[in-house]
């Protein structure tokens, strides 16, 4: 899936949008995604001047929108302006590596069960072999007015 078919599936524009690729999707199992982290990224100005760091909380972002196309790729949903995937929660979020300009976070995300309209998913980023994050990620899709 390229980057037009990720902004058709996704909301998220720039500076938000945090997945510029899927590499492997299969329906109701698994993503691999990348997101590609360049000196550009508007966060590095203050997330830390002299030494940057991608946030973590926009690690965790990136894979919540990774889990949220492979959410609506296994509903067969195409996402309209009506639709909003929220965050429900987000267990054992452990951060083991610093991610840096340069690098590129390939996205895993693995759908756990889906129950109730609650998505769990569990999901790892890496920069090459390293684990930069991993954590288990609840999801909820929701109709809005």
């Amino acid at each position: 899936m390229d980057i037009h078919e990720i902004l058709q599936k996704l909301p998220h524009r720039y500076p938000f949008l945090l997945v510029d690729r899927v590499e492997s999707l299969q329906k109701g199992e698994r993503i691999v995604a990348l997101k590609n982290v360049t000196m550009n990224e508007p966060f590095f100005g203050g997330h830390f001047p002299h030494r940057p760091v991608m946030p973590g909380v926009l690690m965790l972002e990136a894979l919540a929108q990774a889990a949220a196309l492979l959410a609506f790729e296994t509903l067969d949903v195409v996402p309209d302006d009506q639709t909003v995937y929220y965050f429900a929660g987000i267990d054992g979020a452990r951060f083991k590596r610093p991610v840096e300009p340069g690098d590129q976070l390939q996205l895993e995300v693995a759908l756990v069960r889906m129950k109730a309209g609650i998505f769990k998913f569990s999901a790892v980023a890496r920069v090459g072999q390293e684990v930069a994050v991993e954590a288990e990620l609840m999801c909820t899709m929701r109709r809005i007015a």
